[in-house]
């Protein structure tokens, strides 16, 4: 995603992390928006219900979504 971009979160690819990211309030339906990367790439801000929360992208990978 480009920063800016917002999508549909459809499910997870990992269903042990999928547990935590549930918790985090990655819930399928729920929308989410990438606002940026760190300087390096790693991690990810993403807003998702209101809320800012950095992600480590091997994380984030593993959430499938609908652009």
């Amino acid at each position: 995603m480009a920063p800016g971009e917002t999508a549909v979160i459809a499910g997870f690819h990992d269903e042990e992390l999928s547990v935590k990211l549930l918790e985090m309030g990655f819930l399928p339906g729920s929308s989410v928006r990438f606002n940026y990367a760190a300087p390096l790439g790693d991690p990810v801000c993403v807003t998702i219900s209101g809320f800012d929360l950095s992600l480590r992208v091997s994380e984030a990978a593993t959430i499938a979504i609908l652009r």
